[in-house]
């Protein structure tokens, strides 16, 4: 048992599963103990009027009879019993460490449990039966704790978010270089720019820092900037925005899709969700719209758009993104003018938003002008290139990860607005080029209603259907009524279907160093949701994905 020790979070992803599946388990268990009124403690029984017992005196006549042991010699258990033993007393003890709130040692203890459960129902064919039933008590048990405080309801926080690169510097001010302005206003008169450039102390103060101190964070933005420049600029143009708006995004993110910062605000083009909704970047419990790239850069530039319309100024255009546009206006109404400059030097807007400009204005003219400030040699990322297909049945990434030959992380960097294990139905789900297709004529082998939680596995020299089910955490007669199979016997090349049970990670940001997804056992009877037609639309695209490498994954025992 010693790798399964290690499991920590399974059954925190349990709830998820079992909910989803809508099992109830109707026969009375001991976990229903757990809701009776505690017993009354000593101080309210002192209060009880009982009448003592009679005193009992020692019999003289027995005092030198020799002592007999009447209690014969308990057979000795099997492997099996023995296993079982261990289980109930890990679920016990997980679930007085529930009942003290000590969440993270009950979820060691039921992994613990479930684990030697699975084991003790290998061991013994002829107490299978009966093992797998306590099993799925177990389970249903558990389930219940998981619901109840263990994490099973968390909305979001299982995948890694990062912070925005630049949000510190955003309130901070750098010396001017006088070397810079003769040389830089030489520069901007050269350039062709949809974007006014003009130079200013400010704008001088942060091409001073991002060729300094600031430059690497530059370089590493910049060369991701390649996996989505391609879409970026192709909405930018069909939005009618200048091009060199690009920089709002290497400004508020760096380009990193799952970027959040201290006021809360996502995604590449950083929405506040409100915002976000105003422009059609919906939330779910499984999806944030305001983490897809392309989503976020149409509405970032829609609204753009909406901001020069109102003011009628670009620079007043982007202050407003960073500050809002009511901030401006009051702004533009207390002072009488309607000119970014002005609104600065009088005070009239935040710090963050007084520097917020010079810094797109900086970027703009430092990447025009590669070659003077070492951006020239920079090799950017490939675009993303991806295949969509259109998911119709909740579906576990795990379960794609298998068919595609993805790694999970992989498939979490082509879809960052996903939240979960599950690919909700309805979501239009990026994988790698060429795969789109496979993956759909794959899907066909496995039923809708367990697309969430089963596996495929394609057996290889030297397993067997034990030792793929205790991998998978699921019994060898399982998968042989899954599959249909004539004999509990599998061959070399063979793909089977693994009825596992869902399984959603523990918010990563909480994962402790070591710790993976326990496998858990739930019969494919149990499954839950309605049965639906995947339908597919595969085509090509050249956006999308990213940078986070989310800690969404599914390990082994």
């Amino acid at each position: 048992m010693d790798g399964r020790t290690k499991t920590l979070f399974s059954l925190f992803g349990l709830a998820a599963v079992l909910t989803a599946a809508g099992c109830g388990y109707t026969q009375p268990s001991r976990f229903q103990t757990s809701f009776l009124p505690p017993a009354p403690r000593a101080s309210a029984l002192a209060a009880l009027e009982i009448a003592e017992p009679p005193v009992i005196h020692p019999n003289p006549y027995l005092q030198d009879v020799p002592y007999l042991n009447v209690n014969p010699i308990p057979p000795r258990q099997s492997r099996s019993e023995t296993l079982a033993q261990r289980a109930e007393t890990a679920f016990q003890r997980g679930r007085a460490e529930y009942q003290a709130d000590d969440i993270a040692d009950a979820r060691r203890e039921f992994n613990s449990a479930v684990d030697l459960m699975l084991d003790a129902a290998e061991q013994d064919p002829s107490s299978r039966q009966i093992n797998e039933k306590r099993l799925d008590e177990m389970v249903d048990s558990i389930h219940r704790f998981d619901l109840a405080h263990m994490g099973a309801s968390v909305d979001v926080d299982e995948v890694q978010f990062e912070k925005a690169p630049l949000e510190d510097i955003l309130e901070m001010t750098f010396p001017v270089d006088p070397r810079l302005k003769d040389k830089v206003r030489e520069q901007v008169a050269a350039t062709v720019s949809q974007l006014p450039l003009t130079v200013t102390d400010p704008v001088l103060g942060y091409i001073h820092y991002f060729s300094s101190r600031g430059h690497k964070t530059l370089v590493v933005a910049t060369q991701r900037s390649g996996r989505y420049r391609p879409m970026i600029q192709r909405v930018l143009a069909e939005e009618g925005v200048p091009q060199e708006l690009i920089h709002l995004a290497q400004a508020e993110s760096g380009f990193i899709p799952r970027a959040v910062s201290r006021k809360a605000a996502g995604g590449m083009w950083q929405f506040l969700a409100w915002r976000g909704r105003e422009y059609g970047l919906m939330q779910t419990r499984y999806t944030d719209d305001r983490m897809d790239p392309e989503k976020a850069t149409r509405a970032a530039a829609h609204h753009l758009h909406d901001l020069y319309n109102e003011f009628g100024d670009w620079y007043l255009a982007i202050a407003a993104y960073n500050c809002g546009p009511g901030t401006v206006e009051k702004a533009v109404e207390r002072t009488g003018y309607a000119d970014f400059w002005e609104l600065r030097d009088r005070g009239a807007l935040p710090a963050e938003t007084t520097n917020y400009v010079p810094i797109i204005l900086a970027m703009t003219i430092m990447e025009k002008n590669a070659a003077e400030y070492g951006l020239d040699g920079i090799v950017l990322d490939p675009p993303l290139e991806y295949d969509t297909v259109e998911i119709a049945a909740p579906t576990s990434m795990a379960l794609i990860s298998d068919l595609t030959d993805t790694p999970a992380p992989e498939l979490l960097a082509l879809n960052p607005a996903l939240l979960k294990n599950v690919v909700p139905s309805g979501y239009s789900l990026h994988v790698p080029k060429s795969k789109g297709n496979p993956l759909m004529a794959s899907l066909q082998m496995v039923p809708p209603e367990h697309r969430d939680s089963w596996r495929i596995h394609r057996v290889v020299e030297g397993e067997t259907l034990a030792s793929i089910g205790k991998k998978f955490g699921v019994t060898s007669n399982s998968i042989v009524a899954a599959n249909s199979l004539e004999k509990a016997a599998a061959a070399d090349g063979d793909w089977l279907m693994i009825p596992a049970s869902l399984r959603a990670d523990a918010p990563a940001r909480r994962m402790p160093s070591g710790s993976r997804t326990a496998a858990t056992h739930r019969r494919a009877a149990t499954h839950r949701t309605p049965a639906h037609a995947t339908s597919a639309s595969t085509h090509s695209a050249t956006s999308s994905g990213g940078d986070s490498e989310s800690l969404i994954r599914t390990a082994h025992r």
